[in-house]
């Protein structure tokens, strides 16, 4: 019976398929979705097949793991991304996961450019994280204990990296200037999120009882002050530094 890659419906996470296997001894590659409670249910989400196959492999026969179908991926206990870095795309995944009370996420990752990429990874509501270099089938065993029971993970060398760029944030808070470039008001970070939904201006207008003036004003003032190019590349931005 084929399985199905678990993924996103965000592109560029697709779908993979794969061939039967044969060799197995079970009728059935997946376990049942309706299994024992101490099973902790994991949907893996990866944008590359290699990387997903590769995860997959280190926790398929694993029996405190049950790796839950593409029917059931909202369903899990626990979402692990598995990615090279967290960019536009996995930003938008993982925000979405934010919002699933059911999941817990975690994000194996290849690379963080700089501890502002993994702040803004943690404030969009990662519970994790674990380096794709370090992640043999044991580390995501425990990574995934470690969610499901409601623990935090990071390495001690991104923590350090992590309060290093916070101290730095507390210092910069004292340059108004720096402050007006780093955050949104809590009209401009809604009119952004509804554009990041695809929504036009009178869509907007509608949604937020504005006048479609008002919201090219508004957006108008944001792309000038984040000092970007139109409204796709302030949602990227915004999305990147964790404001949306």
């Amino acid at each position: 019976m084929p399985s199905t890659q678990m993924i996103s419906p965000a592109a560029p996470f697709t779908t993979v398929r794969r061939e039967p296997d044969r060799a197995a001894a079970q009728p059935a590659r997946w376990p049942a979705h309706t299994v024992s409670s101490e099973r902790v249910s994991v949907a893996v989400y990866a944008p590359d097949p290699i990387l997903y196959v590769g995860t997959v492999q280190q926790l398929r026969h694993r029996p405190e793991i049950e790796l839950v179908t593409d029917a059931h991926l909202d369903t899990a206990r626990v979402s692990l991304v598995v990615v090279d870095v967290v960019d536009d795309e996995t930003s938008l995944l993982l925000k979405r996961l934010r919002h699933n009370s059911a999941t817990r996420t975690g994000v194996v990752v290849g690379t963080f450019e700089s501890g502002d990429a993994l702040q803004r990874t943690l404030n969009l509501g990662v519970a994790a994280v674990l380096r794709r270099a370090e992640a043999d089938q044991d580390k995501l065993i425990r990574l995934v204990s470690a969610i499901a029971n409601g623990e935090g993970v990071l390495p001690g060398d991104l923590l350090a990296k992590l309060l290093t760029h916070v101290g730095g944030l507390q210092s910069s808070s004292l340059d108004p200037q720096a402050v007006s470039l780093s955050t949104l008001t809590a009209r401009e970070a809604e009119m952004l999120r509804l554009v990041s939904e695809g929504l036009d201006t009178r869509e907007i207008a509608r949604k937020t009882a504005y006048s479609e003036r008002t919201v090219k004003n508004v957006l108008h003032e944001v792309i000038t002050r984040l000092q970007v190019r139109n409204r796709a590349h302030a949602v990227g931005y915004a999305l990147r530094k964790g404001l949306i």
